[in-house]
């Protein structure tokens, strides 16, 4: 294969991986590349339903004031996600403020927001936001669509039916492969052929990477401040020695994908209710996280830690490997999502060639043109 196909051929690839991640990430709740917003907050900037290019923090380096930046809200709109702007930097991080809002998210009760919760940054051209209008409008349309099997089956039952619906597949896959006998030897040495495998494990391992992100990034750890004095006030979080303190926090599943939720306390002294909880596609509940507060008078922090799980096995199963280990359940969603791509590609695929026919003479609109008159006949 000449440079110039080479060239070409990475170039479809990336673009492969590029269009794979938006689509994937966008289902899976956890947006990869693009964001968008639900709310009138960042108007005139960002209007509901409007779209935007996320850059990751990697990448977009330290914000400043005046970037867009994409944040771990604790308490804005309930917690999770939130874009607003920076408008001020201070000892104790940022300051940030929708457009729209009169007032700052601290002044409402957001703590200061840190670089380490900052997940991404809006793309700005000459200082303006690169907006892509109705982006939020189509992908919320798109994911309701997507979800509907899954609420169709209940979300206790979705990890069992795919598990059933994957070893199905599997053997379809082998049905597939087994009677692809064709002599194919012929198209190793070939100009312009492609071996299945390489778009199918290309598929596999973007998509994969997308599920591992949907269940990392939303969780981790929730601290818990815990304010022990002899004069405890109404808040549940300032008692008395040896009395119980009591918050609660809202879990949201944005993904089309059910979840399963764990959380774990990481102190003798604290209990959570429900320790865990199955979430469908923009379901909400909420954890609550009770601490028997020592004698001593005093500041305390306790941490819960969070794990999620996308429903593709059986609940039970899920938190048996989870009692082993977190890093075990999230193995096996792993091996099951990789699985599932490889059996659809496989079974649709089948297991050898693809023959890409260029017309590199051959102008693109003529192409097309010639396309649209094969489909009106």
């Amino acid at each position: 294969m000449n440079p110039r196909r080479l060239l070409a051929g990475g170039a479809t690839v990336l673009l492969v991986t590029f269009v794979l991640l938006l689509v994937v990430g966008q289902l899976l709740g956890q947006p990869l590349l693009l964001g968008f917003v639900t709310t009138g907050s960042m108007e005139p900037t960002l209007s509901s339903g409007d779209g935007f290019v996320a850059v990751p923090s990697a990448l977009a380096g330290e914000p400043q004031p005046g970037d867009v930046v994409v944040f771990e809200a604790e308490t804005v709109q309930g917690g999770g996600l939130t874009t607003h702007r920076v408008v001020a930097e201070t000892d104790r991080g940022y300051v940030t403020r929708g457009d729209a809002n009169p007032f700052t998210d601290q002044d409402g009760g957001e703590p200061h927001v840190t670089e380490e919760d900052v997940v991404a940054q809006a793309l700005r051209v000459d200082g303006e936001v690169v907006v892509i209008p109705h982006l939020g409008t189509v992908v919320t349309a798109v994911r309701g669509a997507a979800a509907t099997p899954f609420v169709l089956l209940g979300s206790d039952n979705v990890g069992t039916v795919m598990m059933f619906v994957g070893m199905a597949l599997l053997l379809l896959a082998g049905a597939t492969g087994e009677g692809d006998t064709r002599e194919t030897s012929r198209s190793r040495s070939r100009e312009n052929v492609l071996a299945v495998w390489t778009l199918v494990l290309l598929a596999a391992a973007v998509i994969t990477a997308a599920a591992t992100m949907a269940m990392v990034v939303p969780a981790g750890g929730y601290d818990v401040e815990v304010v022990v004095t002899d004069d405890p006030t109404a808040d549940g979080q300032v008692v008395a020695p040896g009395e119980t303190a009591e918050v609660s926090y809202e879990v949201h599943n944005a993904g089309v994908v059910p979840a399963l939720i764990v959380t774990d306390p990481q102190d003798r002294r604290t209990a959570v209710d429900p320790p865990r909880t199955t979430l469908g596609f923009d379901e909400r509940d909420r954890v609550t996280v009770r601490v028997d507060a020592p004698q001593r008078t005093g500041e305390y922090t306790y941490e819960v830690r969070e794990s999620r799980y996308l429903l593709v096995l059986p609940p039970v199963l899920l938190v048996a490997l989870h009692s082993v280990h977190p890093l075990l359940a999230l193995l096996a969603v792993d091996l099951v999502v990789a699985t599932f791509v490889v059996a659809v590609a496989v079974g649709v695929f089948g297991t050898g060639y693809l023959r890409v026919r260029p017309s590199p003479d051959v102008p693109l609109k003529v192409r097309i043109q010639r396309r649209l008159r094969r489909y009106r006949r």
